[in-house]
């Protein structure tokens, strides 16, 4: 007699490919958006490989893998930065731009514009936002 065990559906974490893959997607993320000359200058003295393990973490949630981010919150780290919702937007299209040359299903694009809308006031300017 067999046994089958319920298994949960897989996380989009898990259907990407786990740990590796979000670290691909946030090494190549990072060489397109130092490579744009509109928000490189965010980046000038920041630790490059702390700003990587900050994103990795952070993805690795948004997709729905292990939590271990225990960074600051995205209004925190972003308000002081003063971004304007073009480079708020450019940055999202970057991330969107890796995630479909790295092969992500569109369901997961989908999601992950999502959570894009959901965080933007917590990342442009206050000034900057749609009716404000």
């Amino acid at each position: 007699m067999t046994v089958t065990e319920e298994t949960a559906p897989a996380s989009h974490y898990d259907r990407i490919g786990g740990a590796s893959s979000v670290k691909a997607a946030v090494d190549l993320f990072y060489e397109k958006v130092l490579a744009d000359p509109e928000l490189a200058g965010y980046f000038t003295d920041v630790d490059m490989a702390g700003q990587r393990r900050h994103l990795t973490l952070m993805l690795t949630t948004v997709l729905g893998g292990p939590n271990e981010y225990t960074g600051r919150g995205l209004a925190e780290a972003h308000q002081p930065l003063n971004i304007p919702v073009e480079h708020y937007v450019k940055v999202g299209g970057h991330l969107m731009v890796t995630l479909t040359e790295l092969g992500v299903p569109a369901d997961i694009l989908a999601d992950v514009q999502t959570v894009l809308g959901q965080v933007q006031d917590q990342v442009v300017a206050a000034g900057d936002r749609p009716g404000a």
